[in-house]
C-alpha cells in the first residue's frame, strides 16, 4: 500500500486514539499518540498494515518533556509512533506485549534516559556497568561528564 494511502487509512481508521499523523516525508509517516492508545495504536498497525519490524526505539530530550519514538518498517514505508512524557514524572509503557522484541530498546531507554518502562518483563539494566551511579543518565542533555581522575601505574 503506498503511503499517502495508508496515512489516510490510519487518520480514518484511529482518529480517536491519535493526536496527530502525517507524511513528513516520501515513505514517512508520523503518527502522535498519547500513552494509553500506544498498544492499540501498535497493534493496529501490526495487524492492518503487516508493520512487524521495530528498527529501534529511540529517545529524545526536549527539555521538560522526553520524547520517545518507535520506528516501524515495511518494504513500502516507514511509520514513526511518536509520544510525549514530561521529564518530572518519565513514564512510558512496555510495548512487548505487542512487540516482543522491543525488550533491548526498552532496557536501553531505561539506561540512558531514565525513563521508566511501565510493566516491562525485564527491567535489569542492559548497558551500564553495575556500579554506575544511580540517576546518572548520559543521554540526557542535563547530564555532565566528570572526567575520573588519571591513574598512572608505578606512579605517585
Amino acid at each position: 500500500m503506498k503511503p499517502e494511502a495508508m496515512l489516510e487509512k490510519i487518520i480514518s481508521d484511529r482518529k480517536d486514539s491519535i493526536l496527530e499523523a502525517v507524511l513528513s516525508a516520501p515513505r514517512r509517516i508520523q503518527v502522535k499518540v498519547q500513552h494509553e492508545q500506544l498498544n492499540p495504536v501498535l497493534a493496529y498497525l501490526k495487524e492492518a498494515f503487516g508493520l512487524t519490524h521495530l528498527g529501534t526505539i529511540s529517545g529524545n530530550d526536549l527539555g521538560d518533556h522526553f520524547e520517545v519514538i518507535y520506528h516501524l518498517s515495511s518494504a513500502d514505508s516507514t511509520v514513526n509512533v511518536r509520544l510525549l512524557t514530561p521529564r518530572s514524572d518519565p513514564k512510558i509503557p512496555s510495548v512487548c506485549a505487542v512487540i516482543p522484541g522491543a525488550i533491548l530498546y526498552e532496557r536501553e531507554l531505561q539506561d540512558m534516559f531514565g525513563l521508566k518502562v511501565e510493566n516491562t518483563p525485564d527491567p535489569r539494566p542492559l548497558l551500564l556497568a553495575d556500579d554506575w551511579p544511580s540517576g546518572e543518565y548520559p543521554l540526557r542533555k542535563d547530564w555532565k561528564f566528570e572526567r575520573p581522575a588519571e591513574v598512572i601505574p608505578g606512579g605517585e
